[in-house]
């Protein structure tokens, strides 16, 4: 039998979806320390700003805020720290290498919990030219009245 995998949404990136076209998924899992994950599991995670760096065939999620552990003591974690990323080789490398490419990069899109662990779903995202934004808030006002329109008929 097979075993149920399990998720819990613990952060969504929704300014990604604003700013960048997405375009490929990517699971990562997180090197953390100490009382990261009592704080991740509490929900205390902010990453609007944050994005993934690559060094060394690595990858390395900066600017991710994670509070620190209210009942932590002096071994609390830094909040801005700069986070490993685990991924396989292969995918590192594809993703360097798309990063290379003019317009290209690398976001965070959602932080979940898999069995007990904490995920990271990153994506390669190029960026959105300001019309495109609005285009895309025009287009959303728009199915927003046409739902409401539909909702007031019946």
């Amino acid at each position: 039998m097979k075993k149920q995998e399990m998720e819990k949404v613990i952060a969504v990136n929704r300014k990604a979806k604003h700013d960048y076209f997405l375009e490929e998924f990517f699971e990562a899992g997180m090197v953390l320390t100490g009382t990261e994950i009592k704080s991740i599991r509490k929900g205390h995670v902010q990453f609007k700003d944050a994005y993934i760096d690559f060094n060394n065939q690595e990858a390395f999620i900066r600017d991710m805020h994670i509070s620190p552990y209210d009942h932590g003591n002096i071994f609390n974690h830094d909040e801005l720290r700069i986070r490993k990323l685990l991924l396989h080789k292969r995918e590192i490398l594809y993703l360097e290498q798309k990063v290379k490419v003019k317009g290209y990069t690398v976001v965070p899109t959602r932080m979940y919990l898999k069995d007990g662990r904490a995920k990271l779903e990153i994506a390669l995202a190029k960026g959105k030219e300001l019309h495109d934004k609005r285009d895309a808030l025009k287009e959303r006002d728009a199915k927003r009245e046409i739902e409401k329109a539909m909702k007031n008929r019946y």
